[in-house]
């Protein structure tokens, strides 16, 4: 199957139309696509599913989609590649992380909070009028809005995640969840004991609670969730290991290849190598 591909680090489109012009389609890149107007049903890798008005969908490079439009639709398209994503300045690239994991364990769209989709809606009116009419800064302002969709969109994502976890969560899961994101860059804070501490349990109490909630243990998630901001580094960053070693807490190399390689049984090196070799191949 052919995939496509963008030409620039970031693409921003209105399109008004009465049919998709390609079905089962395939990417080199993510693209956000908002519902201005319309209806129909969108397929994600085979599974259907139905779409109005204030949608938003995430569409990833592994992803085959396509929209089923019943009428005139009009969309606002996002599309940005590993360049952009290399580029991302904000506070922090929390925001851009969380959108790329939860990606991948997502479908339909990804707006969870009402006054969330009010926000979205104001930014794509903006996005289409800078679009629209180029003027001084537009880039910039384009640039901009499109970094405040994305903030929105991960925080959804990460409601969307918690909502999932169990149905029987509680407040005080969510708080240990978000301290453990918090100083993910900190592994003394993230010692059973200093946990436990910190949120007036037991360790013991704090193992059988954390597993009963997220159904794995509290040192496969902080592992996990580690793991994946390393190997978002490995990807989209040119950091060298040494650096990545000392963000993360880590003694030396020698310590985060052993645990990284405990985990995924390659190296960082190794790693880093193998998404290169995919990139290539995926643009040949």
């Amino acid at each position: 199957m052919a995939r496509e591909n963008i030409h620039q680090s970031l693409e921003v489109f209105y399109e008004k139309v009465e049919e998709c012009p390609l079905r089962d389609r395939q990417f080199n890149f993510f693209e956000l696509v908002y519902v201005i107007s319309g209806v129909g049903n969108h397929t994600v890798n085979g599974n259907s599913f139905p779409y109005s008005s204030g949608d938003l969908f995430l569409i990833t490079p592994n992803d085959c989609h396509g929209f089923d439009l019943e009428g005139t639709c009009e969309f606002m398209v996002i599309r940005f590649g590993e360049s952009y994503v290399r580029e991302y300045q904000w506070k922090s690239i929390d925001h851009i992380e969380c959108l790329l994991y939860y990606a991948s364990h997502l479908s339909g769209s990804v707006i969870a909070h009402h006054d969330d989709g009010k926000m979205v809606c104001l930014l794509v009116e903006n996005l289409k009028q800078a679009t629209e009419h180029e003027a001084m800064y537009s880039e910039d302002l384009i640039r901009h809005l499109v970094n405040a969709v994305i903030v929105i969109a991960a925080r959804n994502m990460a409601i969307i995640r918690s909502q999932e976890i169990s149905s029987n969560s509680d407040l005080r899961i969510l708080q240990i969840l978000d301290y453990i994101q918090e100083y993910i860059y900190q592994p003394e804070q993230l010692k059973i004991v200093v946990i436990a501490e910190r949120f007036g349990l037991s360790p013991t109490y704090l193992g059988s609670y954390f597993r009963k909630q997220c159904n794995e243990s509290i040192q496969h998630y902080i592992s996990s969730h580690r793991i994946r901001l390393i190997e978002h580094r490995l990807r989209f960053s040119d950091k060298r290991v040494h650096e990545i070693a000392d963000e993360f807490g880590f003694a030396d190399e020698s310590h985060i290849n052993k645990f990284f390689k405990r985990h995924n049984g390659v190296s960082l090196k190794g790693y880093r190598d193998s998404c290169r070799k995919e990139k290539n191949s995926l643009s040949s």
